[in-house]
């Protein structure tokens, strides 16, 4: 794997060490392997992570297995986090609200879902000593990975989030699961918009726009009816800094990278399956490595 000197796979697996899998299709470009293992030695756990790629017409096979071999549990990633939840035991409220699955976790054969993207996220805002309680937000985006955030915003206690879209329509319909009083949905290029930009303390990226190999794309943002003092976001992590992000700090404003939220999921994810506190700043690191190795 790119980025990864040490491979996937620790030298010391035997009879007793614990298997995680990466349920996914594709998956052999997921940083998540060396992340997690690099995890895994430095809190010396007998643990490994092991991607595995799972057509969608395998999934329900694949999720037996989990039991049949008696893995720890397993991250769960494109194309399968909503479909996997039918073959679930039982899921955790969060991932219910949200509608999608990251990580399932095997209790003596009881298979258990989470999602810890949404979490993931606010755990790399509080890194960065930013502030969230009381805070409004902006959110462009109105898919899965924004459904979980605001979910994660708003139980971190947000005071109000404002989630903006190129569809309008399909905003106000994700802030239609929310109270009325805590969000809002609109279309992006109103006026609506650029009055919440002048009031928010934090704005997020959570659409694909800016994303490698279409780095030069980014969401309508006015920057002149953005707050000085707002923090913004993004959750793309290639490249590393988007051009999103560059515009927000040439402005001066403090930027927050994408691949933080990815290092929060996976600690959290890590702390579900061994009930250890994952070592955040190993994994930030390794990961940090692998996305200038890989995209630099």
């Amino acid at each position: 794997m790119a980025g990864s000197p040490t491979g996937v796979i620790p030298v010391n697996v035997s009879g007793t060490t614990r298997v995680v899998g990466l349920l996914g299709w594709p998956v052999e470009h997921s940083m998540s392997p060396a992340m997690h293992n690099a995890a895994f030695r430095e809190t010396m756990l007998d643990y490994t992570y092991v991607p595995f790629a799972v057509k969608p017409d395998d999934l329900q096979q694949a999720v037996a297995a989990i039991r049949a071999l008696n893995l720890a549990g397993a991250n769960v990633t494109i194309p399968h986090k909503v479909a996997v939840m039918q073959y679930l035991d039982d899921i955790d409220e969060g991932a219910r609200r949200i509608g999608a699955v990251n990580t399932i976790v095997n209790v003596q054969g009881r298979l258990i879902g989470y999602n810890t993207d949404g979490m993931g996220f606010i755990r790399s805002l509080t890194e960065q000593a930013v502030v969230i309680t009381d805070a409004k937000v902006v959110l462009l985006g109105a898919g899965g990975a924004a459904r979980a955030v605001v979910d994660a915003l708003l139980s971190a206690k947000a005071e109000f989030v404002t989630i903006a879209a190129r569809s309008g329509v399909k905003a106000s319909d994700l802030a239609s699961h929310y109270v009325k009083s805590s969000v809002s949905g609109m279309d992006w290029c109103s006026e609506e918009f650029n009055q919440k930009l002048a009031d928010c303390n934090i704005i997020i990226n959570a659409t694909p726009l800016g994303m490698a190999p279409h780095s030069e794309e980014m969401p309508p943002v006015i920057w002149s009816s953005l707050a000085p003092n707002a923090v913004v976001c993004d959750l793309i992590y290639n490249p590393l800094t988007t051009r999103f992000l560059q515009q927000a700090k040439e402005r001066g404003h403090k930027i927050v990278t994408g691949e933080g939220m990815l290092a929060g999921q996976g600690a959290l994810a890590f702390q579900i399956w061994t009930n250890v506190p994952a070592p955040y700043e190993v994994m930030a690191k390794n990961l940090l490595q692998q996305i200038r190795d890989m995209f630099e």
